[in-house]
């Protein structure tokens, strides 16, 4: 997964059908897990995949009211649907994203 700044993601978002953004922070074991299964989904899905450390992006984890990390921005159409920081499985992510982009039509 590529690093993005918060203008790629802001790109992403905006340009794209849907869109991933994986935030997470470097010394936390919980994103450890969660960056090999993003690193699943990134090679299953054809859809923009991004990733950043929280710590360098205060601004948005304000903007978006970030709780903790690992956490998941899925959007569509310029549009964040869902936040998620339980990354129970790879099948449980597919599947939540999977509904977002059949479903969500802005």
């Amino acid at each position: 997964m590529k690093e993005w700044t918060r203008e790629q993601w802001e790109h992403y978002k905006n340009d794209n059908e849907l869109s991933l953004f994986y935030l997470y922070t470097p010394m936390c074991g919980t994103c450890m897990v969660a960056s090999k299964m993003m690193q699943v989904i990134e090679e299953m899905l054809l859809n923009p995949v991004g990733q950043a450390n929280i710590n360098y992006l205060e601004n948005l984890a304000m903007e978006y009211e970030i709780e903790s990390v690992p956490c998941l921005l899925i959007a569509k159409k310029g549009h964040v649907y869902k936040k998620i920081y339980a990354f129970q499985s790879v099948p449980f992510l597919l599947e939540t994203i999977k509904k977002i982009d059949d479903q969500a039509v802005m």
